[in-house]
């Protein structure tokens, strides 16, 4: 099997999963899930967010899911819980399309480490 072929099968079944515990069955975005990364790694599971905060939740979920990739390196936790980052490089230019491809690469990675999937 190739490595997209991997990629979009393991893609596939993270969002069949997520989507039926978290959605009533409707299919997550790479957004949603995003978001929910970000409440995981905050560990405040049980909190609603107001639109401000939700936006923080989804910077924190991308730092941690492109730490591996050398983006970006954990600092510290705030005295509230909330983790900090800071870059270590700057993201290159991409397209929409490969933006995508490699948030998607670095959520199955997450997924995988997380043993969510194998």
């Amino acid at each position: 099997m190739s490595r997209d072929e991997q990629l979009k099968e393991r893609w596939d079944l993270i969002v069949q999963r997520l989507s039926n515990q978290f959605a009533d069955g409707d299919t997550l975005d790479l957004d949603a899930i995003i978001y929910l990364i970000g409440i995981q790694e905050l560990g405040q599971l049980d909190r609603k967010f107001k639109k401000d905060h939700k936006l923080d939740l989804m910077h924190i979920a991308i730092c941690r899911l492109l730490e591996p990739y050398g983006y970006y390196k954990f600092d510290y936790f705030d005295d509230d819980g909330w983790p900090h980052y800071i870059t270590k490089e700057e993201l290159p230019n991409l397209k929409a399309g490969e933006q995508s491809v490699l948030m998607k690469e670095a959520i199955v990675n997450y997924f995988l480490e997380a043993e969510f999937i194998n």
